[in-house]
């Protein structure tokens, strides 16, 4: 899309923007000194890409637009408010420093006030971000939480360099954006290099606008980045197509890196000396400067007065920021989950009120407690692949609807309308990732991955963005997601890909807390606790135990909820402790209540219930009664969730113990789909049965 009409830039307009080009670049510079001086310890650096940053926020707000950057957006939040004090803050790792409090590197501006989401160093997690971030601000445009409504009008801007558009969830994103025609601005700034590899490699083409342009409702512009006045006059454009609810728009930008990639890096190994120069004369900073000289009169003894000044503004600020305090070492744990809402206390203990219903399946006692929690709380949402009944509403006139492929979410959408409950695409990633910037919103995202097996598209997501970003924001930022996943085996034709286990996967990360029940009582009450709490959640649903008989409940109301980290004494015992969860709790019931009949001792079966945080206090008092102790899951023995519960039995518990802690779990392959081999690879009652014998004999 091109304008020609020329575009009037007053000359205090032109001079703000160069002096705050000027300042992100000095900012760049002092940094780069302290890490040289050992006063800070990483520099990634936004040379080169002032000029389109700044010409953007001249038509932004930061009190009616929102922000998911990366690291080479150093002018543009400066533009909207952040100080060069606290960017120095953030490099020296200064507990005053906004962005992060010292807990991730520098350039990674997340500062609420300023409307900057929690940006990261992972490549491409933000566009999905910024969707679902505008998603929720459409879901709260029409809701009666009117104090959460979004400005009229508001843009989401998301950025990244031309290298990240490799990254799979910047397609994903773009094919939600498009689809939903959300307001959504796309900053490409192509330096034309991801670290050493070329553009002409990244991309097909070498142009990511050229790719991008058959995509529907989606405005395309591209511009010199270099260039101010084009710059304003292009953002311009973009950000008036944006607001006026017509679509996204993608802004790919020209620009240069003067400098390294970081300084951990040569650019003189990759680029030529010509090429390099070729860069200097498009710099930013030296084409404004020709500008004001040239078109507005400005003389070269006030541009280097106002260098002066801001020198002598960034060497004050380093000054403040080297003095600041450091993080206190005793709160390293600080905001690695919520302060305020604690799932594991007493108030998340809720007794069952039966009424006078039949028992009920645990996918009916699921769908039982989303129906309440979604009319209790207007800020749910679910959705997932096939979670609604219908995408095509109308149809519900004629079809019964899907409701999910285990039938979790059946009905809901027919309950609270196809803006709370619909389908995704085909993307794992698309779907954790839009739950997260929905969540930061404030909506209460609860979603599907739809097999445990296909989770890890999503992982990156969940890994290195859903638990972390409390704790990576100083708490400033929170993200309580409900990720459900139907997950293991014993489906007799389930097959390696759709049968898989792999919790310790997710336990193993700090910020997230696993919970996996055995029964749909304890479904239904860790569900309304999950949903209830504060914390990203991995709600761990055995496919096996959707539909059993044996672990059938009666509704218990709507107030019924289960404390993380609290176990269940599934059967007691005297001689023996059996630690378990998911679908071998009902396997080792049987072979304890055999062992009892064939030799006479009684097993104790813990259920878990909650993997991360686990019940040790359980767990100590009835291996301290029995003194002999075995740690039963249906995932792969070697490097498996009971490896942790044995080694801290055998490190806390020694004293007590009378002969060694055993394991007993899936043998070290992938479950097959021909029932013999499953049987064979997973425990049973008959494997558990023999690895207690061999415990009670040592």
């Amino acid at each position: 899309m091109e304008n020609r009409e020329s575009v009037t830039l007053g000359r205090e307009e032109v001079l703000r923007a160069y002096r705050l080009m000027v300042l992100s670049r000095r900012v760049d510079d002092k940094e780069i000194q302290l890490k040289q001086q050992n006063l800070a310890f990483f520099q990634i650096s936004g040379a080169g890409h002032e000029c389109i940053q700044v010409a953007a926020a001249m038509h932004l707000s930061a009190e009616r637009d929102w922000f998911f950057t990366y690291y080479r957006d150093r002018a543009l939040a400066l533009a909207l408010g952040e100080t060069a004090e606290e960017m120095l803050q953030g490099a020296t790792g200064a507990e005053a420093g906004p962005d992060s409090r010292g807990r991730q590197m520098p350039s990674h501006f997340s500062v609420r006030r300023l409307h900057l989401g929690p940006a990261s160093s992972p490549t491409g997690t933000q566009f999905l971000h910024a969707v679902g971030f505008a998603e929720a601000g459409g879901y709260l445009d029409d809701s009666s939480m009117s104090p959460e409504r979004p400005a009229k009008g508001e843009v989401v801007w998301v950025s990244s360099g031309d290298g990240t558009t490799s990254q799979g969830e910047f397609w994903e994103s773009l094919n939600t954006a498009c689809n939903l025609r959300l307001p959504v601005l796309y900053c490409i700034q192509d330096n034309g290099y991801a670290i050493s590899v070329p553009t002409s490699v990244q991309t097909a083409g070498g142009s990511i606008s050229r790719l991008v342009a058959s995509f529907p409702h989606l405005a395309v512009f591209e511009v010199d980045g270099c260039d101010l006045v084009e710059s304003y006059r292009v953002t311009g454009e973009a950000v008036t197509y944006v607001r006026s609810g017509r679509g996204p728009a993608l802004v790919h930008a020209h620009v240069v890196r003067p400098y390294s990639h970081s300084l951990s890096d040569d650019e003189r190994l990759y680029k030529t000396a010509e090429e390099r120069e070729r860069e200097a004369q498009r710099d930013p900073l030296v084409r404004t400067a020709a500008l004001l000289r040239d078109h507005y009169g400005v003389s070269q003894e006030e541009l280097e007065r106002l260098e002066t000044e801001v020198q002598a503004e960034v060497n004050a600020a380093a000054d403040r920021a080297v003095a600041s305090p450091q993080p206190d070492p005793a709160d390293w744990a600080a905001n690695i989950y919520s302060p305020e809402v604690d799932p594991t206390s007493p108030s998340f203990a809720s007794p069952p009120v039966f009424g006078d219903g039949a028992p009920k399946t645990m996918v009916d006692l699921l769908n039982a407690c989303l129906r309440d929690e979604m009319a209790r709380d207007e800020r749910i949402v679910v959705f997932g692949e096939d979670v609604a009944d219908a995408s095509c509403e109308e149809r519900l006139r004629e079809v019964k609807g899907k409701g999910g492929v285990f039938k979790v979410t059946h009905g809901l959408q027919r309950q609270f309308g196809g803006r709370r409950v619909f389908n995704s695409p085909l993307a794992e990633a698309n779907i954790v990732g839009r739950a997260i910037g929905m969540a930061l919103r404030g909506l209460k995202p609860v979603v599907e991955i739809q097999f445990f097996d296909y989770i890890w598209p999503a992982f990156m997501q969940l890994r290195d963005e859903l638990a972390n970003i409390r704790w990576r924001t100083g708490g400033a930022w929170a993200c309580p997601v409900v990720v459900r996943v139907p997950i293991g085996g014993y489906l007799k034709g389930g097959g390696p890909y759709h049968s898989q286990s792999g919790e310790v996967t997710f336990t193993h990360i700090p910020g997230l807390r696993v919970v996996m029940p055995s029964n749909a009582l304890d479904a239904n009450g860790l569900l309304r606790t999950a949903i209830r709490c504060e914390d990203p959640v991995i709600f761990l649903e055995h496919k096996h135990l959707y539909r059993q008989t044996h672990n059938k409940a009666a509704y218990p109301g709507p107030e019924h909820m289960v404390p993380f980290g609290t176990a269940a004494v599934a059967r007691e015992g005297e001689d023996l402790t059996v630690v378990t969860y998911g679908a071998t709790v009902v396997r080792s019931v049987q072979a304890a209540r055999r062992l009892e009949a064939e030799l006479g001792l009684s097993a104790e079966v813990l259920d878990l219930r909650s993997l991360s945080p686990y019940d040790w206090e359980a767990i100590a008092a009835s291996v301290r009664k029995t003194g002999r102790a075995l740690v039963v899951h249906e995932d792969t023995l070697s490097w498996g969730y009971g490896a942790e519960i044995a080694a801290r039995i055998g490190d806390e518990l020694f004293p007590w113990l009378d002969a060694p802690v055993r394991r007993h779990a899936a043998k070290d392959t992938f479950v097959a789909y021909a029932p013999d081999l499953e049987e064979t690879i997973l425990p049973q009652p008959e494997s558990i049965l023999s690895a207690l014998k061999q415990l009670a004999a040592f």
